[in-house]
């Protein structure tokens, strides 16, 4: 009834129709090979190491996105976190099936959300898109990660910032599977992830993969 009343339009053009019509959809600017084995990050040739994770200690083995985070994606991905548009995360799941490779682990888990935020929300994507690829993949989906305490908004911080705001801030209550995929929305610096990796490790995981719906793409 409300689609009749307020139809839907795509958040990219406009167009009537779906919350992201066909045409933008095709149109995302995918993340294909080469890319940086580490982090994910696109490159001219195979690397195992780029320059952005060069000297970092990532408790992670390997991050993988589906597209860049451009401004197409950074509005579509603005109504899914704060305009409450939950239909976004099957959506978000199907493009990232549709991008990646299947990972060859049965279970996943979710970078999960600070409690605040996720009340003003009332939802929170990154496991709402992990149990859609649960559901896609066919693989088992468990909170394993709890915040142990909130920490400012992401956006407008440094990348030593960033590492600095969530370190610690994740811890896992109990033992987790060896390998496992950690699912987030958007991978900006890594900090987030590889501090959620970190609880993860501590806890009994020896292999930890990221996967995410979007990355941010460094230009140098």
């Amino acid at each position: 009834m409300l689609d009749l009343l307020l139809p839907q339009r795509c958040l990219v053009c406009s167009a009537p129709g779906g919350q992201v019509c066909g045409a933008c959809t095709a149109a995302l600017r995918r993340i294909a090979p080469p890319t940086c084995e580490r982090c994910g990050a696109p490159a001219a040739w195979p690397l195992r190491r780029c320059a952005e994770c060069t000297g970092r200690r990532l408790a992670f083995g390997r991050a993988r996105a589906a597209v860049e985070y451009d401004r197409a994606v950074r509005r579509i991905v603005g109504a899914w976190k704060e305009r409450g548009l939950r239909r976004l995360s099957r959506w978000a799941a199907a493009v990232i099936a549709d991008s990646l490779e299947r990972p060859g682990v049965d279970d996943l888990t979710f970078v999960p959300a600070d409690r605040d935020r996720r009340l003003l929300r009332g939802h929170h994507p990154a496991e709402a898109l992990a149990r859609e690829l649960g559901t896609t993949w066919g693989a088992t989906v468990e909170p394993l990660l709890t915040r142990v305490r909130g920490s400012p908004r992401q956006r407008e911080l440094t990348r030593a910032e960033r590492r600095r705001n969530v370190a610690a801030a994740f811890v896992a209550a109990r033992r987790v599977p060896p390998r496992i995929v950690l699912v987030d929305d958007v991978y900006t610096t890594g900090a987030t992830a590889n501090a959620a990796a970190s609880a993860l490790r501590k806890r009994g995981a020896r292999e930890v993969e990221v996967v995410t719906f979007a990355r941010t793409i460094r230009v140098r």
